[in-house]
């Protein structure tokens, strides 16, 4: 196989910002993988810097395995798979682009959707989250009105005003809210705020505290009724066993875990220890969150809106309507470019 990759630079429609940091335009990877029979399989890195990656790491990444792939059968994810992660363990996102693309290829030398690949069926239009990022109380009311559509909202949560602002969201909105603290909250505050927003029709908290925190998780479920989830705490199926007793559930995401195989393993190993399971995503484009929509029939909950929180998203393929989730028609992916790309273009 031939690897190709280009830049993606994405650009949010408000300022993103969680409790650690924001931004305006989020540095992506596209990679293509060309076989033998001209057959292109397309996949996404969308790196996070608080796990060590951005776009520059990713191309390092790529530029090493363009040989270590040259002689490879796509068909052997296993062997790849655990070839890349020997090379590359900490680089989970330019991992996850290359088995995204892989199994988009091998979709389309078979002719059949990447659900069918992985032996399930058709996904049901299942509701997705929409994110609020954080901001005045004034926009982030305002942000509520522009999606009033959508039953589910995620509401990034671990500043000082942040029950106030939910307090206001409500008066807005009848959705169900999920909060995402991004690790902004010690004990005593996500004690106190989580009582508070237990009334406010919460549904679950994601990740309150840093990584690591396991005693504090603990200790939580102690004081609150509302389910905790992490999502910073677990990157891969090695994570989830140590946090299986203190949690309620894990957000999964292709870009932390390495793509779409050791995504399925997580699960799996998730409902043995009796979790549930959210399946999410960095800001991405439709390519790779139409990839880890096709593993929607797996999991209990959805976030997967970072295609619709860009103006620029140069793919179609998953649509949201009100919340709801649609994939295309089409083998692999059945992500298309709007422009026509082509590796010709690409290198011309």
């Amino acid at each position: 196989m031939n690897l190709f990759f280009h830049p993606l630079d994405l650009k949010l429609k408000h300022t993103f910002q969680i409790a650690r940091g924001s931004c305006d335009i989020k540095n992506n990877v596209v990679v293509l993988l060309k076989d033998a029979d001209g057959i292109i399989g397309y996949g996404e890195a969308a790196p996070n810097s608080f796990f060590g990656e951005d776009a520059q790491s990713v191309a390092r990444v790529l530029n090493q395995s363009i040989d270590l792939l040259k002689n490879a059968d796509p068909f052997h994810l296993e062997d790849i798979t655990r070839l890349l992660k020997n090379r590359f363990p900490g680089d989970t996102a330019a991992r996850a682009a290359i088995d995204i693309a892989l199994y988009d290829m091998i979709g389309k030398k078979l002719r059949i959707p990447l659900y069918q690949l992985l032996g399930l069926a058709r996904p049901t239009a299942k509701i997705t989250s929409y994110t609020i990022g954080i901001d005045t109380m004034e926009k982030m009311c305002a942000k509520a009105h522009e999606v009033k559509d959508f039953p589910i909202l995620k509401i990034k949560a671990g500043f000082k005003e942040d029950v106030e602002v939910l307090k206001e969201l409500r008066k807005i909105t009848g959705a169900v809210f999920r909060v995402d603290v991004n690790t902004g909250w010690t004990l005593p505050e996500a004690i106190e705020k989580l009582n508070l927003m237990e009334n406010l029709g919460v549904e679950f908290v994601e990740q309150p505290f840093p990584a690591g925190s396991i005693e504090m998780l603990q200790k939580l479920r102690r004081h609150v009724k509302v389910p905790v989830f992490v999502d910073e705490e677990v990157k891969d199926t090695s994570d989830i066993i140590a946090v299986s007793h203190v949690v309620d559930g894990i957000n999964i995401k292709l870009m932390k875990c390495g793509g779409i195989r050791e995504a399925i393993r997580m699960i799996h190993l998730a409902r043995a220890h009796g979790l549930k399971i959210m399946v999410g995503c960095n800001i991405e484009s439709s390519l790779s969150i139409t990839a880890a929509a096709h593993v929607t029939p797996l999991v209990d909950y959805i976030d997967l809106d970072g295609h619709i929180l860009i103006s620029n998203d140069p793919y179609t393929g998953v649509t949201v309507d009100k919340g709801r989730l649609t994939l295309p028609a089409g083998n692999g992916l059945g992500v298309t470019s709007r422009s026509g790309e082509t590796l010709s273009s690409l290198q011309g």
